[in-house]
């Protein structure tokens, strides 16, 4: 019987070991001999003798290669543990790190570890206390700290810490690191970093500029007594946002008069002529005569009565904590009164500013002294130019279920006459059509192939859905500024008409701001000369924002309509009244995905020839692919794709509505 080659190679494996263990004690090395297993030795390699001092096994089975011993890896090096200073002091705030209770809510593990760096660089000494008390330093953070409100912050979130008159080692340890993490907090806050953005949208990407642990603490400690103009720059610098906060500094008034708590036995509400034991505690409480000053026309009254003096008291308490000040001693004046150390409870209107100025946060630091920034609400453009504000202009953007998305970028070309490809989600539809199509062309489009893919091509022209010119700023969302034929929609008040990048109103004149090199009459001559990119000598800012409350360049104060929905989440996100669930602003787009899904979905028509003086019409589409089951757009804008049939290619993933007729009549 013959053997197979793989089990000899296994055997051999086998007695390679077992002689290998013999030799070791001493044993004689025995030659391994194919022949003695029965099979004659490889025809190609004939068996030779074995030098001296060769493997046996390996000298008789050439192509069987023992591996080689394997070398112990090398031990890993073992981080040496932090050791305790010698100091009592030290030794207190390194064991204090080991405590696993947090430092301040909401402060994250990865803060707290930069925060013990800090402190280990500088051998576990304190930042904020020296000789028992605090240094200048401290004291003008705690100052800025508590004064968190004038900010749009709320100051109960950067707790400050009490320090005894003669504190032990272990009460300086965590004194000055609760400080330290306070002010941390206080200075990510400042940057935009108190609300999860995805939960209120997953189009909301700011580049947020969050200091870390070692930034902030070193620039405080060494600013001394300016330690808290240090801690307020962290908060946004531009113009718009200082107004909005000078704005609610003027809507909150004077800071109320500090008060201690009174506790009221319980009781019916009181209004002015009421009689109630409980107005002398009142009296006492507000530092008001024991009893009514009698006139020529009347005498002294009850000091139980609830008069007009007391009224006016509780009135201007009740206005410095937020509540109605009608003057009227209810419930919630009540509670307040128990509870008079707490802040007051930001107002409505207090909520709006607060919102807005949160949103400020999102943007970078430095705008640029040039820059454009667009606000979606207002539907404008505003383009700056050293500073001040060079052009502006009216623009479209997205529908509240394909929303334009808010972050910064940086422009950095501008192509004129460009190219439109048609988008795999509107392509995927048309595949079967084109799958044996054979020419060059379809319905104006040009069929691009490569190898096995097939792309629509819109050349550029004025039927192209990107108009004559579009600015690129490359980003996660692939949205651009860009012109657009459509240019008749620009006279509707609400322009979200778009898929989610931004149409620009007279993009020529856009063009000669951003373009130095390029005026308005030297571009347009570049029209229909095919497609040419315009590089910018810098790149420029670009800001997408979302203002639903600002003051304008004359100092008004102003209020949008909250088109996507945002504001609701954010109050609730920041615990301001007003507040409604994270989902309030996800529903139009889990509304628009499942419409999306379940509807048919629309067929491509080709651009049509346009006609003069009035909108263009199409031919009329399946019923189920009709515009209106996507979008909901304005109702004018609605009875207009109505009244043209189909509608109208606009631009990338998008039918964009007809524009409504002009009405010449009276009514």
């Amino acid at each position: 019987m013959r053997v197979p080659r793989s089990s000899l190679v296994a055997l051999a494996a086998l007695l390679t070991g077992t002689l290998a263990s013999a030799g070791a004690l001493g044993a004689e090395t025995v030659a391994l001999d194919p022949a003695a297993l029965g099979t004659p030795a490889h025809p190609a390699e004939p068996a030779q003798a074995a030098p001296t001092g060769s493997d046996p096994v390996s000298t008789a089975l050439p192509d069987y290669k023992p591996e080689a011993p394997k070398a112990d890896p090398a031990p890993a090096p073992v981080a040496a543990a932090p050791v305790a200073p010698a100091d009592p002091l030290g030794a207190a705030i390194f064991a204090r790190f080991t405590d696993t209770a947090p430092l301040l809510l909401r402060l994250t593990g990865k803060d707290r570890d930069g925060i013990r760096a800090v402190y280990e660089a500088r051998a576990y000494k304190p930042l904020w206390i020296a000789d028992g008390a605090w240094t200048e330093a401290a004291k003008a953070v705690s100052a800025r700290l508590a004064a968190a409100g004038e900010d749009g912050l709320d100051a109960r979130a950067y707790t400050i810490p009490n320090l005894a008159e003669k504190p032990d080692e272990k009460g300086v340890a965590d004194t000055d690191l609760r400080l330290s993490a306070a002010a941390l907090l206080y200075a990510r806050d400042a940057r935009g970093g108190r609300v999860n953005l995805a939960s209120i949208s997953r189009l909301i990407t700011p580049q947020l500029d969050l200091p870390d642990a070692n930034a902030v603490l070193t620039k405080l400690s060494e600013a001394g007594p300016k330690a808290g103009d240090a801690l307020q720059s962290y908060n946004p610098s531009s113009a718009g946002y200082q107004a909005l906060k000078a704005r609610l500094a003027s809507l909150r008034g004077p800071a109320p008069t500090a008060v201690k708590p009174l506790r009221l036995p319980p009781g019916p509400a009181l209004r002015v002529g009421m009689h109630d034991a409980r107005v002398p505690l009142l009296r006492a409480h507000f530092g008001l005569e024991a009893r009514p000053a009698g006139t020529l026309d009347r005498a002294p009254g009850e000091p139980e009565e609830y008069d007009a003096t007391v009224a006016d008291a509780v009135a201007k308490f009740q206005r410095g904590r937020g509540l109605p000040g009608n003057g009227v001693l209810n419930i919630q004046t009540v509670l307040a009164l128990a509870d008079a150390g707490r802040p007051a409870r930001a107002s409505g209107g207090e909520a709006e500013l607060i919102v807005n100025m949160e949103r400020w946060r999102w943007l970078p630091g430095d705008l640029g002294s040039d820059y454009i920034l667009v606000n979606i609400p207002e539907y404008r453009l505003r383009a700056y130019r050293g500073g001040s504000l060079r052009d502006e202009a009216r623009v479209i953007v997205g529908k509240p279920e394909s929303r334009t998305p808010l972050f910064s970028g940086l422009m950095e070309y501008a192509v004129v006459n460009p190219s439109w490809y048609v988008p795999p989600s509107i392509l995927k539809t048309m595949a079967p059509k084109l799958a044996g199509y054979g020419g060059k062309t379809w319905g104006g489009y040009e069929v691009v192939r490569h190898g096995g893919h097939v792309s629509l091509r819109q050349p550029p022209g004025e039927r192209n859905a990107l108009g004559f010119i579009k600015f690129m700023f490359p980003n996660q969302h692939a949205v651009y500024l860009h012109d657009t034929p459509n240019r008749s929609l620009f006279s509707a008040a609400k322009r979200d008409f778009s898929h989610g990048c931004v149409r620009v109103d007279d993009p020529f004149r856009l063009a000669d701001a951003v373009l130095p090199d390029w005026s308005e009459a030297r571009l347009k001559k570049l029209i229909g000369k095919g497609e040419r990119t315009l590089r910018l000598p810098a790149k420029l800012p670009v800001h997408l924002a979302y203002f639903t409350a600002y003051v304008d360049d004359g100092g008004t104060f102003r209020t949008l309509p909250d088109l996507y929905g945002y504001d609701a989440p954010m109050r609730a996100a920041l615990g301001l009244p007003g507040g409604g669930g994270p989902m309030i602003a996800k529903l139009p787009e889990e509304k628009a995905r499942r419409k999306t899904e379940s509807a048919p979905v629309a067929q491509v028509h080709p651009a049509p020839r346009r006609e003069a003086a009035r909108p263009r019409r199409y031919a009329e589409p399946e019923p189920s692919a009709r515009y209106d089951e996507y979008d909901t757009p304005r109702r004018s804008v609605r009875r207009a794709a109505r009244a043209d049939s189909a509608p109208e290619y606009g631009e990338p993933g998008l039918w964009t509505p007809a524009p409504a007729p002009v009405s010449r009549g009276w009514w």
